[in-house]
């Protein structure tokens, strides 16, 4: 856990403005539709931030920070999976060829996006839709 979270300015300056608004949007959708627990982490290696949307223990997603770049993970269960694959057509050719890139763990398929700006929004909120159903009104 991060001691205190990053300010919008310290996060518009790590990612740049046009990728903070992918956020703040990414973020205002999932939290129109889902009433969840979020959690600010260090990134790891590879991030400067974890922002992880979970209830309940699980995990729906998370949102990753570095410099000049974010990225949206969701891990797909074997389910899940095949909820995807039943309406993949449904999904832009870039979202399909990500999702067929990820690595398959034990636990499950990690789907790593980067997004560079406002146009997967909706692709993803779908995505968390297969996860898990809206439970926000």
């Amino acid at each position: 856990m991060l001691e205190r979270m990053p300010s919008a300015e310290e996060m518009t300056a790590l990612v740049g403005r046009p990728l903070f608004d992918v956020w703040v949007a990414l973020c205002a959708a999932i939290d129109e539709r889902y009433d969840m627990d979020r959690l600010w982490n260090s990134g790891g290696k590879a991030w400067t931030y974890e922002y992880k949307y979970r209830r309940g223990g699980k995990t729906l997603c998370a949102l990753y920070a570095r410099e000049k770049k974010i990225g949206f993970m969701v891990i797909f269960g074997k389910a899940e999976q095949a909820a995807f694959e039943a309406e993949r057509g449904q999904y832009p050719q870039r979202v399909q060829a990500i999702y067929d890139g990820a690595k398959t763990y034990r636990d499950g398929k990690w789907v790593m996006f980067e997004p560079s700006d406002l146009s997967m929004v909706d692709d993803f909120v779908r995505l968390l839709a297969i996860k898990r159903r809206p439970n926000r009104k």
